[in-house]
């Protein structure tokens, strides 16, 4: 299952993915904003990096106008590794190499085809492990010392 969640500045680009996982049969959770009055990204955030953290949700997906403050946002909770995506290249590296759980992207930075096209790599791109498993676990470590 997916947690999906925007800003009003990122609710029409959310609509539009929904559309795209409902049309490929993916399973996902909507954890708003209703419209496109304005709210504070944080709170959206919070609820997908909760989702995920407490496997509610294998995966997630941010959307603001820039995806900056969704992806420091998610990234303030342990165990949530949020990779910030403009292109399909940034998509497929963040989880061949870095295993992202969360797909952050920009309303204003992408359009919808573009975005569906990131979506897809991502989702259908594996963690390669080996050399980069190390490193996820580098990065526990860290969070380990340092999100008391």
């Amino acid at each position: 299952m997916i947690a999906i969640g925007s800003d009003h500045g990122g609710y029409r680009l959310k609509e539009e993915i929904k559309k795209y996982l409902e049309e490929k049969g993916i399973e996902y959770k909507d954890c708003g904003c209703e419209n496109e009055e304005s709210i504070d990204y944080p709170i959206i955030a919070k609820e997908v990096a909760n989702l995920i953290q407490n496997k509610k949700a294998e995966k997630g997906i941010l959307i603001c106008r820039s995806g900056i403050g969704m992806s420091v946002v998610a990234n303030k909770f342990k165990g949530i590794r949020c990779a910030l995506c403009h292109n399909e290249y940034t998509a497929k590296y963040s989880r061949l190499h870095n295993d992202s759980n969360l797909l952050a992207m920009g309303a204003d930075d992408v359009s919808v085809n573009d975005a569906i096209c990131i979506l897809r790599m991502w989702l259908a791109t594996e963690f390669e492990g080996g050399r980069h498993q190390e490193r996820i676990n580098l990065i526990g470590d860290i969070e380990k010392e340092n999100m008391k």
